[in-house]
């Protein structure tokens, strides 16, 4: 049996949000100021490790693509994060700081150099050309409220976003594929699936869009995103394993809520 660290991350992944959730904050309500959080998570994908490293959190004031008018969050905590560390829930603060409200145009995610991709037990070198040089710039378009906290959560999708280049060359590159989940525009789907040790896809349909995700080796799943409504949930278990695809419906989701679907059994 593989390791889930190896199986791929299913869901077609987009850049595009509204803002997250809004909620009064008695250390940050001083007149002109909103607090900002942006944290990070993924989802398993085809790898052993895949290591990125964050060195800072920007913004910028307006949805001019230019390079003017960037600054940092500030209150950045850098590192080497695995992002298949950051999978059923799980996800990491990389900002949290009081900045000037108004209208926030956009987010851009600044990576260093050491980061990697290990499969088979192998590591190398993850080239991520586009983001080292000015980052990866995703657009927001909120109009921030004074006194008003706004939390952020960026979506990784590994196996869109790590390619090895033609040819047979071994080398790795990141093409950072991110979408931008929020609480006040989305709820979250959850659940957990048994029996363990198999791979099993969680989807939903949302519009024209398929919103998947793997279960860990917990057997938690997680769709993050997913905007106010009743949806039907598919599990959708390894072939190999020879079990039946459990379809959930009636499933309902609001906007800025969890729903728990608790343990499903596969048979």
């Amino acid at each position: 049996m593989k390791n889930f660290k190896k199986y791929l991350l299913g869901f077609l992944a987009f850049a595009s949000i509204s803002a997250v959730s809004i909620s009064c904050s008695d250390n940050d309500d001083t007149e002109g100021t909103s607090r900002v959080t942006v944290r990070m998570t993924d989802a398993p994908g085809d790898y052993d490790e895949v290591n990125v490293e964050v060195v800072d959190v920007k913004i910028k004031s307006s949805a001019d693509t230019g390079e003017s008018g960037w600054v940092s969050i500030g209150n950045i905590n850098p590192g080497v994060y695995n992002l298949l560390d950051l999978t059923g829930g799980i996800n990491v603060l990389l900002a949290d700081n009081a900045v000037p409200s108004g209208f926030l145009g956009q987010i851009r995610l600044v990576l260093g150099d050491d980061n990697t991709v290990v499969k088979d037990g192998v590591s190398y070198p993850l080239n991520t050309p586009s983001a080292q040089q000015s980052g990866l710039k995703l657009q927001i378009n909120q109009t921030l409220q004074a006194g008003a906290t706004y939390n952020f959560l960026l979506d990784f999708d590994v196996a869109h976003s790590v390619v090895v280049e033609a040819g047979g060359s071994g080398n790795y590159n990141l093409h950072p594929v991110i979408r931008v989940t929020t609480e006040a525009t989305g709820g979250i789907i959850t659940g957990s699936v048994t029996p363990l040790g198999i791979q099993v896809m969680a989807s939903v349909q949302v519009g024209d869009t398929a919103v998947t995700a793997f279960t860990n080796e917990a057997g938690v799943f997680q769709l993050n995103g997913i905007p106010s409504g009743t949806y039907t949930v598919t599990l959708t278990p390894d072939a190999a394993s020879g079990l039946t695809i459990l379809t959930v419906e009636n499933v309902v989701v609001v906007n800025g809520e969890v729903t728990n679907m608790g343990n499903l059994v596969l048979q």
